[in-house]
Parts: structure tokens; sequence; C-alpha cells
């Protein structure tokens, strides 16, 4: 009976010292950026520059040495809009998104603790041109998720206090949207690995689960998972892989971009008015496109009514389609 007891008390001793040398996730504080492709630099400046009146810190030169391959659009200190200029993947308008953390190295050790492949594995994190730790993974779907650890010596530091306009619309990116064909998995990934916790699930249809919102336990900006019944064509992602810009005030936003937009900075696509519309969410949103059809949203904080938005209860697409990352 005591070698018994001893052996059940020798293993429990062992499972927890396991336990507690398991790699620990560290704090993910919220989204970084997303990262677009653009055809046409200027064009692309003049819409998030000129019209969103954001500004631009710096730039990265192309190998060629022969012009910008990506420009940085600043929204705040933290977060910031990516701009390549190169061909994009055949995959749509999406280059990559990103969350910082406050140990990119920590969360290295972490992901791999739990199996989650790092492309172009180095065996260690390195730092960007920018001089900020970060290095990629890939979710369910294939997007690139950047994970970045800003660095107190990184051109974003070096920046900070700087490049705040009194012209930008927003001082905030309060979302990421993503296409996800599986929830399931998305929610293994981002839930059960990263943490997210899931608030929010809403649908255009009483058939179909739409949309689903996670938010890090450490953070307050989110994801928003876009779940689809077909996957679409890579030129059309650009409304599903999109961006969500705070604005306290939708109509004083309205009346500003209405504004520059009579000074020629702003064409709306046919049939896509900018003009304010009330979401399933019950807030006030602005829906923009830039000139490579990536949806900008500008919303609201706060619901009309002050009351929080019901829950679908739709059940979740199950597409049987090729996912973003496979390169149609």
């Amino acid at each position: 009976m005591m070698t018994t007891l001893k052996l059940l008390t020798g293993l429990c001793i062992a499972a927890s010292l396991a336990a507690q040398q398991a790699p620990q996730r560290p704090k993910i504080l919220g989204v970084a950026h997303m990262a677009i492709y653009a055809k046409d630099l200027a064009k692309t400046r003049q819409f998030y520059e000129d019209f969103l009146g954001f500004a631009e810190p710096f730039t990265l030169p192309k190998k060629t040495g022969d012009g910008v391959r990506i420009a940085f659009v600043k929204i705040n200190d933290f977060q910031y809009f990516e701009i390549f200029t190169e061909a994009d993947r055949g995959e749509g308008q999406l280059n990559h998104i990103s969350i910082y953390t406050d140990s990119a190295d920590a969360m290295y050790g972490y992901l791999k603790s739990k199996g989650v492949a790092i492309p172009s594995d180095k065996g260690s994190v390195g730092e960007g041109q920018t001089g900020n730790k970060n290095f990629n993974v890939k979710d369910p779907d294939g997007h690139i998720v950047e994970i970045v650890e800003y660095q107190p010596d990184s051109w974003t530091s070096r920046e900070a206090g700087k490049f705040v306009p009194a012209t930008r619309i927003s001082d905030h990116i309060m979302h990421l949207g993503v296409l996800a064909g599986d929830l399931d998995k998305s929610m293994e990934f981002y839930g059960g690995i990263l943490g997210f916790k899931e608030f929010w699930r809403g649908s255009s249809s009483p058939n179909m689960l739409s949309w689903v919102n996670i938010r890090p336990a450490e953070g307050e900006d989110y994801l928003e998972l876009m779940l689809y019944s077909k996957l679409p064509e890579p030129g059309a992602r650009g409304t599903k892989n999109h961006a969500s810009l705070m604005v306290p005030d939708a109509e004083k936003a309205l009346a500003e971009l209405k504004k520059r937009a009579a000074k020629g900075l702003y064409t709306p696509p046919e049939g896509k008015p900018m003009e304010i519309q009330v979401g399933v969410n019950r807030r006030r949103q602005i829906n923009l496109y830039d000139p490579d059809g990536t949806r900008i949203e500008l919303m609201e904080p706060n619901t009309v009514d002050g009351k929080p938005p019901p829950n679908s209860t739709a059940p979740a697409p199950h597409p049987n389609q090729p996912k973003a990352g496979e390169g149609q």
C-alpha cells in the first residue's frame, strides 16, 4: 500500500514539475498592423494619407534599390498599415496580419512547444529591418500571422509621439477581419493556442453564422473571423479581409471625409456610397475602399442604444472549398 502511495505521489510531483517547466504563453497585447498589397503606391498613399489623414514615418526599399517595397502608414505608436508594392501571392489583397506581444522569444518557444510550424525557422527570433523582434506563423486558412515585439531602439520606438497629425480620421485599429473556412480549426489555433476569447457572433441571415469576434486575453483590439459558404475569388477578398478603425462620432467623421472627397481625394466604388450604416452589431459604421478594394471600416465603439447586440445562434458554415492560403 505504501509503495503504491509513494508511486502515485511521485507521479503527481512529476506531472506538476512538467507542467511548471512547459513554456507558458506570453501576453498578446493587441493588433500591430495589417499588411496589404498596392498596385499603385501613389494612389494608395493618397487614400491612406491624404484622404484618411495618416502619416508615413518610414519606408523600406526594394532589393533592387529603385523604389519603395513597403510603406509604413502610422495609426498610433503601436499600430500601422504596411503597404507592399510587390506582386501579390494570388490570394487577394492581404499580405499578412500582425499581433504584438511582450516577449517574442517566449512566444516562439511556446508556439513550438504546441507544435506550431515556424516558416523559415532559424532556431531563434531575429530582428526585422525596422529593428523589432518578429517571426511568422500561419493560421488554419494559410494567413500569415506575424508575431512582433517592439524594441526600445527600433524605428517604431524612435518615432514614438511623432507622425500623428490632427488630420487622422482615427487613432486606433479596433479590429482586423480575416476569412476563416473552418471555425473549429480557427478557434483551436486562435483560442486554444493563442488564448483569444470569443465575445460575440453575428449573422447576416438566420441560416448561417457570418462573423465571430475574438479578443486576446490581455488586449482590447480583436479579430473578426469572416466565415463563408464559398470562398470569394481573390480579387473580391478585400471586402472580407478588412481593417476597422474606431471613430467616436460617425457623423463628424463622414462630414470631414465628404470635404476631403470633394477635393478629389476619394471616389466611392459604384454601388458602394460613402454613408453611415448600422451593422448587425448595432454600431454605426462607414465603409470605405482603398484603390485595390481593401475595405476600411470606420466604426463607433458603442452600440446605437448602449445595449449589447444579441449573439447569433445560426450554425457555422462548413464549406468544402480550398483555403485562402492555398495559392489559387
